[in-house]
């Protein structure tokens, strides 16, 4: 099951987790009230260079007939798509540059997607930014499409979610405007067969834009060159969909990113909330280019700590938050993209079958975790077990059952070898 009560999953007092609260606060107005000169050059360089990049793509496909031209101006459009879609479409419009009051970099960017922004402000920056993993009320959970939790029920469908999942990575932009669509008649009370309905003609008008402008202007406009200019369109419209669904999904779905209950959601507190994001999310290790070409979503625990700070802040944000989570004997969950990723995967083709042919507790599943895992440590064992036995001081629970995984794991070397 889901976390129902995030005190006990994390060890901690309702004074400790206050306390927690307080200094993820203290962050906030650090650098809030640091914000300048350095990160407006920042968004405004990162604009400049998107759009270099597919000025220059453009021009390049002109002469895409001959197949290195075709390769770098697909190379450089894909790269321009994936920074637009990534750290500026998406940080833009969680609001992150509205400080600076420019009207041209602000929460009301329009990006290059099929879905409108509106669409998905409501969907994503509300909705999911909220209830963050809570079963039942966070949609972004699987998309409504795959099931990645023992929470949801099985149903004959899920079997195809494997071959569903590749549908979601290559079409992930319209899988994204598709279940924002749905989430805004869902919040404005429109049935989903009305068909002339408002959301259902916001989202006609965009998507008709977007598919026009990559399928009929820019590839009429090179002239001859049209077909391959075509197949350079959606070559990189493919690339950008598959990197934005990788970097989301080494985010949200690896082991570590915990899942909520209703219950637990229904009396948290604001300190709570930190608590729930920090142990919902996981980051991707990697350096700068990693951070950049993922929109600083690589850093997902701090994205969802304080989605409307800068996200060229989120690295040095990071090593705060893992000293707070040293500090709190709390787990900051990180991993390489492959590891992430692979993860999730692992996940998506396991919880395409019954629970029956399951092996782990639905309360200590790898995938989903629950508070409930740690009522089996207790007496003598506890107390052996969460003491270091190094230091001599006591350990949290969390570490005391990492510290058993790795004694049990060293048994098995030791025994294979």
């Amino acid at each position: 099951m889901a976390i129902t009560d995030i005190r006990a999953f994390a060890h901690l007092s309702d004074s400790d987790i206050e306390a927690l609260g307080r200094e993820f606060d203290a962050i906030r107005r650090d650098v809030e009230d640091s914000r300048g000169v350095r990160d407006a050059r920042y968004i405004r360089n990162t604009i400049r260079l998107q759009r270099v990049l597919e000025l220059s793509g453009r021009a390049v496909l002109f002469g895409s007939r001959r197949r290195p031209l075709w390769v770098l101006g697909a190379g450089m459009l894909s790269l321009a798509k994936i920074i637009e879609n990534m750290e500026l479409g998406h940080n833009v419009m969680h609001g992150q540059w509205d400080w600076m009051n420019d009207p041209e970099i602000h929460s009301t960017w329009e990006w290059d997607q099929t879905g409108p922004s509106a669409h998905w402000k409501r969907a994503h920056n509300y909705a999911h930014h909220t209830y963050t993993n809570i079963v039942g009320m966070d949609e972004d959970v699987g998309f409504g499409i795959l099931r990645m939790t023992r929470d949801e029920a099985w149903r004959p469908r899920n079997l195809l979610q494997p071959i569903a999942n590749v549908i979601l990575a290559a079409t992930f932009e319209w899988g994204i405007a598709l279940h924002d669509l749905s989430a805004q008649k869902e919040a404005d009370g429109v049935p989903h067969v009305q068909w002339n309905s408002q959301p259902n003609k916001d989202f006609a008008r965009k998507a008709a834009r977007q598919v026009v402008k990559d399928v009929v202007l820019f590839p009429a406009l090179t002239g001859p060159a049209w077909r391959s200019t075509l197949s350079a369109n959606l070559t990189a419209n493919l690339v950008r969909n598959l990197w934005a669904y990788a970097v989301i999904f080494c985010g949200h779905f690896p082991d570590g990113a915990e899942k909520f209950t209703v219950d637990q959601f229904e009396n948290e507190t604001h300190a709570q909330w930190y608590l729930r994001q920090l142990l919902g999310s996981a980051n991707i290790s990697g350096g700068p280019v990693m951070g950049f070409l993922t929109g600083n979503l690589s850093y997902q625990i701090e994205h969802h700590l304080f989605p409307d700070l800068p996200s060229n802040r989120y690295p040095e944000i990071a090593a705060r938050v893992r000293a707070l989570c040293a500090k709190y004997d709390l787990p900051y969950t990180t991993g390489s993209l492959g590891r992430q990723y692979l993860l999730a995967l692992r996940t998506i083709h396991k919880l395409a079958l019954p629970d029956r042919f399951l092996r782990a507790t639905s309360d200590d599943a790898p995938e989903t975790s629950s508070e409930r895992k740690f009522s089996r440590v207790q007496g003598a064992w506890a107390a052996e077990l969460a003491v270091d036995p190094v230091t001599g001081r006591r350990r949290g629970l969390l570490t005391a059952l990492r510290a058993q995984a790795e004694a049990k794991l060293a048994a098995r070397r030791a025994k294979r070898s």
